[in-house]
């Protein structure tokens, strides 16, 4: 999957917007993507090097996605309880990676919306 896939996958959801929120304080460094829904977020990346997106996950679930694919480990920049850091074009599918996607979009949208 290539960026502009990617972000046209996360932009396909309900009531999503993005934004780049962290400029300052990278210093020009790297420029990052967020995607957000119901004002929170739910996955980001760096748009200048796009091999890894972090993506906000159910904890319960975070071992078990660990051990089974190499691509999924420690979030950039991001608490380890709740997210995790996926490398693009790996052993995660890009179908697998949309479901990782649409389930940290539910994940927000659910807790933001009670």
């Amino acid at each position: 999957m290539n960026i502009e896939e990617f972000r046209d996958y996360c932009l396909s959801l309900p009531d999503v917007t993005e934004a780049t929120p962290f400029e300052k304080f990278s210093r020009g460094r790297y420029t990052i993507l967020v995607f957000y829904v119901v004002g929170h977020m739910f996955c980001y990346f760096n748009i200048d090097d796009f091999r890894f997106i972090t993506i906000k996950c159910d904890p319960d679930q975070m071992a078990e996605l660990k051990e089974r694919y190499q691509a999924i480990g420690e979030p950039f920049n991001g608490d380890k309880r709740h997210w995790i850091s996926v490398e693009v074009n790996s052993d995660v599918s890009d179908d697998e990676l949309r479901e990782l996607v649409q389930k940290s979009y539910e994940l927000v949208k659910k807790k933001r919306t009670k």
